[in-house]
C-alpha cells in the first residue's frame, strides 16, 4: 500500500521536469543535439533487440559451461553491440552535422567520410561481434552496389531472373569452404555447418538420434 501511495507523489515531483522536455523537444531548438541524443537511444535500444535473442539461441545451441557463464557470454556480447552501434551512431551523425556546417550545405560523400571515420574506429576493432556486423553489411552493399550498377547502366538489366544463381554460387561455394577449408570460415558458422552436416552423421542410440544431439 506504501509503494501505490508513493507512485502518485513520485510522479509529481518529475512532472515539472517532463512539461519542460516536452517544450524543448516541440520547439524546434537545438535539434541536431538532440537528433545525436536520440540516435545514441535507438542504436543502444536496436543492438539490444538484435544481439540479445541472437546471442540467447546461440550460446544454448553451441556453447557449454555453467548457466551463468553462459548468462554471462549473452550480456556481454549485447553489451558490444549495443555499445557499438550507438558509439557509431553519435559519431557519424556528428561528423555529418560538422560537414555540413563546413560547407552550408549537405553532399553525398559526407555520409561516406563520416561513417569512414566511425566504421575505422568503432567497427575496425577486431572482435567478433564487429566482424559479424561488418560481414552482415558487406552482403547488403554488394547487393546494393549491383542493383545500383543496373540503374545507372553500368551494368545490362537481367533478362531472366539472376537469384537462384546468386543462392547457387553461394551456397556451392560456402560448402565447399566447410569440408575442405574449414577453419577460413567463422567461428559462429563453423559451428553452425558443423551441426547441421556433421554432428547428423553420428548416433549411438534412439536419445541422440532424436532427442538429443550428442549424449
Amino acid at each position: 500500500q506504501l509503494s501505490i501511495m508513493a507512485a502518485p507523489a513520485v510522479y509529481q515531483l518529475i512532472l515539472p521536469g517532463v512539461q519542460v522536455m516536452n517544450e524543448l523537444l516541440a520547439s524546434g531548438r537545438w535539434k541536431e543535439l538532440l537528433s545525436v541524443i536520440k540516435g545514441f537511444r535507438n542504436g543502444v535500444v536496436y543492438g539490444v533487440k538484435i544481439r540479445a535473442p541472437h546471442a540467447l539461441v546461440m550460446t544454448f545451441l553451441f556453447k557449454d559451461g555453467s548457466l551463468w557463464q553462459k548468462f554471462k557470454i549473452i550480456a556481454e556480447a549485447t553489451y558490444l553491440h549495443a555499445r557499438n552501434l550507438s558509439m557509431f551512431v553519435v559519431l557519424y551523425k556528428t561528423l555529418t552535422l560538422l560537414l555540413q556546417k563546413t560547407e552550408q550545405k549537405s553532399q553525398q560523400y559526407h555520409s561516406f567520410i563520416a561513417a569512414f571515420i566511425g566504421g575505422y574506429l568503432i567497427f575496425g576493432r577486431n572482435n567478433r561481434i564487429n566482424e559479424q556486423i561488418n560481414l552482415y553489411l558487406l552482403s547488403r552493399i554488394l547487393l546494393g552496389l549491383s542493383r545500383l550498377a543496373v540503374q545507372r547502366g553500368i551494368i545490362p538489366t537481367p533478362k531472366q531472373d539472376t537469384f537462384p544463381w546468386f543462392g547457387a554460387v553461394v551456397w556451392g561455394v560456402v560448402l565447399w569452404l566447410f569440408e575442405y577449408h574449414k577453419d577460413t570460415l567463422q567461428p559462429s558458422l563453423q559451428s553452425s555447418m558443423t551441426y547441421l552436416y556433421h554432428d547428423s552423421n553420428v548416433w549411438h542410440n534412439i536419445m541422440d538420434f532424436i532427442v538429443y544431439n550428442r549424449i
